[in-house]
């Protein structure tokens, strides 16, 4: 009798035990309205950690990007890795540091300005910056450029990659000045957000930020990524299809593999981006967000692995494995990240980054000066050898829908040769079609001889003149399609491209025209 009420009372201190623990995990996450104090060497260690484990993703996942699109790239496929490759890329191709030097823009726009700077400032900031751009990026800057300024400058109306990667790529900044103020990263992500993307493609930077702000405050990374979810609104794709990688993680979660597929099967049909749409090119933000939940969920903590996995998943696989390995970079802060992985650092860390008077060393400083500043202003408080952080709870954001009633249903390809007009030839292109838009793309080219000024076209739509597009022959500032429309009527419609002023040895390269239909 004795041994069996012995054996009870063991049974009953284990279980109680065992309850214990898992209030005392749950008790390691911030609740609502606390306050969190943690040093500022500390704070300081992780913001140093979030900027240079961008730069360690993307320099890892520079030789593959965009090499593996719609495959996984495989175990014994090596991707080289030792104490020169930061001075490599800084020095023979900077161009791979778009994902920093773009986020630094906004970083100095809010070092000039103050924290209320406004979305114009960032806006003209970024589409003067002498750095070449792509995608919604581009677009944006054409549109800014062009007096079409933010938010119309990234909407879906004005942008076609309105729901590509770009914000996402872009955003750490944002996560990096609000430690554990999620609503405060989402704010500013609005304001900077919508100069180039909408929708999902400004859902993912919304993601990526909360995501940096959370992993001040834990070291769970399945509850950050959760958690970081909750701003986008459930209804929006973006948010399906993070859930979805939660839910695959949680049935395999050891075989990140098998996500993948899961990924692949369900999320890469392409509606936006003209090069993306009947291809097998995805820069979708809500997909290349999924890979790098991949990593950071199979990851499990580990350095190597996470940015390992994040890039073999493909498509922008430099971008991925830098956003993955800056958040957890933050988590275990700078200190903490392995030997292998800063060799070499140290000979680039007070370079300039091209196109920029900014260096590494110098964006640790200002992301901790904006930090202290953002805690301060949001009921925080600065000690002398700590910071005491209000924590925020996540608020959700507005729901917004790009290409909502657009179904991609043919497209006119013209191949690598393209349809040139030019004077003297063709001077004009008419197509038909039936359904509610298109988009025409291609570029305006010249020979060498002739000044980088600009082509300009007439369009026109069922017979009546609708605008006079501008396309500059300057890479930089070139027009990322020749020209679109979405939301017109159902139904049939001609349209015409005529050029308009045209020197001789210019001409207009037209490579293929994608039409919408209301319905697939």
């Amino acid at each position: 009798m004795k041994k069996r009420a012995l054996y009870l009372f063991r049974l009953i201190l284990a279980a109680l035990t065992v309850l214990s623990c898992k209030i005392s995990l749950k008790e390691t996450w911030p609740q609502k309205d606390s306050m969190i104090t943690i040093s500022k060497q500390q704070l300081q260690d992780k913001i140093k950690g979030g900027w240079a484990g961008q730069v360690m993703g993307v320099t890892y996942g520079g030789p593959t990007e965009f090499r593996y699109m719609g495959s996984i790239i495989q175990d014994y496929v090596p991707i080289p890795w030792d104490d020169t490759r930061y001075y490599y890329w800084y020095t023979q191709s900077p161009g791979l540091y778009d994902d920093i030097y773009m986020d630094l823009t906004f970083v100095r726009v809010f070092e000039i300005e103050g924290l209320d700077a406004p979305a114009r400032s960032h806006a003209l900031a970024f589409a003067n910056a002498e750095y070449a751009l792509w995608h919604a990026n581009q677009a944006a800057r054409y549109n800014i450029l062009n007096g079409i300024l933010p938010p119309r400058s990234g909407h879906w109306k004005n942008n076609p990659h309105a729901d590509d990667i770009d914000f996402q790529i872009e955003s750490d900044f944002a996560g990096l000045m609000c430690p554990g103020m999620i609503n405060s990263a989402t704010a500013v992500c609005d304001k900077i957000g919508h100069i180039m993307n909408y929708g999902d493609g400004w859902y993912g930077g919304i993601f990526v930020a909360s995501m940096y702000t959370l992993a001040f405050v834990s070291d769970d990374i399945i509850w950050i990524v959760k958690e970081a979810l909750k701003p986008v609104p459930g209804e929006s794709d973006f948010h399906k299809c993070i859930q979805d990688v939660i839910t695959w993680y949680e049935k395999y979660p050891g075989d990140w593999r098998q996500t993948w597929f899961e990924v692949q099967k369900k999320w890469t049909s392409e509606v936006g981006c003209p090069v993306g749409v009947f291809n097998v090119f995805n820069i979708d933000a809500k997909l290349n967000a999924a890979y790098i939940v991949i990593g950071l969920l199979y990851g499990n903590g580990d350095f190597t692995k996470t940015i390992d996995i994040s890039t073999r998943c493909g498509q922008d696989s430099d971008c991925n494995p830098s956003n993955a390995a800056g958040i957890l970079g933050t988590i275990i802060g700078y200190s903490n990240i392995p030997e292998t992985w800063k060799q070499g650092l140290d000979k680039v860390e007070g370079m300039d980054f091209k196109y920029t008077n900014i260096s590494l060393t110098e964006a640790y400083e200002m992301s901790f000066h904006q930090a202290l500043q953002m805690i301060e202003r949001n009921n925080g408080s600065i000690l002398k050898d700590s910071v005491r952080i209000a924590f925020q709870t996540p608020e959700r954001i507005r729901y917004e829908k790009s290409f909502e009633g657009h179904y991609p249903v043919d497209m006119i390809d013209f191949g690598w040769e393209g349809k040139t007009l030019e004077k003297g030839k063709e001077t004009s292109y008419t197509f038909d079609f039936e359904g509610v838009g298109f988009v025409i793309n291609g570029n305006a080219l010249k020979d060498e001889a002739l000044p980088d000024t600009i082509m300009k076209i007439e369009l026109n739509i069922d017979s009546m003149k609708t605008e006079t597009e501008i396309l500059p022959y300057d890479f930089r500032t070139r027009k990322m399609e020749i020209a679109f429309r979405y939301n017109l009527p159902e139904g049939k419609h001609t349209v015409t491209l005529s050029l308009k002023e045209l020197k001789k040895g210019s001409r207009l390269k037209i490579e293929k025209v994608l039409f919408y239909d209301s319905k697939l």
